[in-house]
């Protein structure tokens, strides 16, 4: 979801809470891909978005709430460009698509805000959903993909994972897939249909 088809805002949401509730701490949880401290934990389902709320609030100034983290925690997702919206809609005539993501019950009621007012609702999009927080585990896991491929059935062979983050990619390749990085801020249409391409000619040949 975030860095592929939601662009991420990381420093506002760094700065919201930062300058905002005062809570210090987020520079060490919202760095190297995401899996530290809390942040970590509440994406892997170790604790509840409560739990992190009440932690959070613990460590900020008073008279915050638990609103107030949560408005904080909404200035990552910064919003879906149109052009991957038409993507979507277009690839949902011919394939389909599913959602894995290393994702948060807060970032997600917000997502599904975003995908709703963009003309994408989640549940209408992609077949389903695969969160991290639910699975109880976390890309770039093997296990993850694992898990995810054998929900949906079929050969992963023919399947195309596409993800942000290259130890992402290569958590999938590992479990079989055929996975391609985007790089974030490029043509995401032209990276879908190159990878598209190739999955094409794999299947052709085996």
């Amino acid at each position: 979801m975030g860095g592929v088809l939601v662009d991420l805002d990381v420093p506002a949401c760094m700065a919201a809470f930062r300058d905002g509730l005062k809570f210090t701490r987020i520079n060490e949880i919202l760095s190297a891909g995401f899996v530290n401290g809390i942040y970590g934990a509440l994406e892997s389902g170790r604790i509840t978005a409560d739990e992190f709320r009440a932690e959070v609030l613990q460590a900020s100034a008073p008279g915050y709430g638990a609103a107030d983290v949560d408005a904080a925690f909404g200035k990552i997702l910064k919003g879906i460009a149109p052009e991957k919206v038409e993507l979507l809609h277009r690839l949902s005539k011919d394939y389909d698509l599913y959602m894995l993501s290393n994702n948060n019950a807060i970032c997600l009621a917000r997502a599904r805000e975003m995908f709703v007012a963009a003309g994408a609702p989640l549940e209408q999009t992609f077949k389903r959903l695969f969160m991290s927080f639910e699975m109880k585990m976390l890309k770039p896991d093997v296990e993850i993909y694992r898990e995810t491929v054998n929900a949906i059935g079929g050969d992963p062979q023919e399947m195309l994972f596409i993800d942000d983050v290259e130890a992402n990619v290569d958590g999938a390749r590992a479990a079989g897939l055929h996975a391609v990085r985007y790089e974030p801020g490029t043509d995401l249409a032209a990276t879908v249909e190159a990878a598209l391409a190739e999955v094409e000619e794999v299947r052709c040949n085996g």
